[in-house]
């Protein structure tokens, strides 16, 4: 039987390898192995990473593959996203840089990886460092006339940065701003927190915590000073057919001041202007007016205030009655038969507009270009020689205009009986 076998072992180890070759043969027929590009985005997943370190600098988000699998395997691939993950593993890394592979894992089997694109990542790792700062608060500007602010209070009075060793160290100062331009009122509000650098150059990527304060602020108007609103007095009316539709004055409060503070006190919450004569106004105006002050009291800043009307027409609506209807487009051998002849037009516009308008500005007109013979339903259109004058509507909206090429049918009008 040993000799049998040895004598015939060569021939048995072939016909093994021919058996297989077939049978590899013929389910690569039916599987046949495809090289694609993996459709789905890769995240690339830190893991290992010291908690005493952080990453400086960029590293790869996510990676593009390259696979040879079977066309069976392929749609396993497809059907579940979580088949494939790439890793970088910075297990046992000290502070530096590092260039690590990216390895890739891969759960649905048999699967040959072709290209990763990036194959590999440079990390580079720092130490985390926190560290204290106080927050100087940076006051811009300086409150309206006659206002003083007061002493900052700041809530909470220093920040924690954290971050990369070599970005904390770069720290000189942390800064909050606060903008007091004309401001006339006490300020609570919160503000977001800078660190900055000795150039003050703001650092970024670092934590802040917290990342903005509250600041309490006293703005306080000084003694002799007093804030009041300006009244627009006029006079006059505006002319015939418009409306006074609006009066703005800039700026609408001034401050006065006196040497005597009671008498800056006593005075009414509101100062009135010069009268401004509106007498047949049709058009907007603007003008500057002085404003009116008691003995003793000036005003601080601007002597005058500016003042602008809006004077509008008044929108009014008008009928025409038995318009007629003019055809234009009709051929020089045709005739055309409208019904009815004649229509209402209803208008809107600005009142003086309408009240001038006269009927021979306003054409009903009927474009009968390129109609056939015969019976058409058409609308009529309006066509008025002044501007902002609206149409409403036409009665009726549609008239019926008969073409053809001989003279319409008189209808002959009944004789009375003696």
């Amino acid at each position: 039987m040993i000799r049998w076998l040895a004598t015939n072992l060569r021939t048995f180890l072939w016909a093994l390898a021919m058996g297989l070759a077939v049978w590899v043969a013929a389910v690569s027929a039916a599987d046949p192995d495809e090289v694609r590009q993996y459709p789905d985005i890769i995240p690339v997943e830190i893991i290992g990473q010291d908690p005493g370190l952080v990453i400086t600098g960029e590293v790869p988000k996510q990676i593009e593959l390259s696979l040879r699998a079977p066309s069976s395997v392929w749609e396993r691939l497809l059907a579940d996203g979580d088949n494939v993950q790439a890793i970088l593993d910075l297990s046992g890394l000290s502070a530096g840089e590092h260039t690590l592979n990216i390895r890739v894992q891969i759960s649905t089997q048999p699967v040959r990886i072709i290209s990763v694109t990036p194959p590999t990542a440079t990390v580079t790792l720092e130490p985390f460092a926190t560290q204290s700062f106080p927050i100087d608060l940076s006051i811009i500007g300086e409150p309206a006339i006659g206002y003083q602010a007061g002493d900052s209070l700041l809530e909470p009075e220093e920040v924690v940065i954290s971050g990369p060793q070599s970005q904390v160290e770069r720290v000189v100062q942390v800064r909050a701003s606060i903008n007091l331009t004309g401001v006339r009122e006490s300020i609570e509000d919160t503000t977001t927190v800078q660190p900055l650098d000795e150039n003050n150059q703001i650092i970024a990527g670092l934590g802040l915590n917290p990342n903005e304060v509250s600041i309490s602020l006293p703005v306080i108007q000084q003694g002799g000073y007093r804030d009041l609103a300006v009244k627009v007095v006029v006079s006059g009316q505006v002319a015939s057919g418009y409306r006074l539709a609006n009066i703005s004055v800039f700026p609408p409060v001034v401050t006065v001041f006196s040497g005597d503070p009671t008498l800056v006190n006593s005075l009414p919450g509101v100062l009135e202007t010069q009268p401004l004569d509106l007498e047949e106004a049709n058009d907007e105006l603007t003008t500057r007016l002085a404003i009116n002050l008691p003995e003793g009291v000036s005003l601080v800043g601007e002597q005058t205030v500016l003042v602008r009307v809006n004077v509008s027409p008044i929108q009014s609506s008008l009928t025409l009655s038995n318009k007629s209807i003019e055809v234009v487009g009709l051929p020089n051998d045709w005739y055309a038969q409208v019904a009815p002849e004649i229509v209402d037009v209803i208008l809107s516009g600005p009142l003086p507009l309408l009240e001038i308008l006269t009927p021979q500005e306003v054409r009903v007109v009927i474009d009968v270009t390129d109609l056939a013979i015969g019976t058409h339903q058409l609308i009529p259109d309006v066509e008025i020689l002044i501007s902002d004058i609206i149409v409403e509507s036409i009665l009726p909206g549609t008239v019926e205009v008969v073409l053809s090429t001989s003279p319409p049918l008189q209808t002959p009008v009944p004789t009375a009986t003696p």
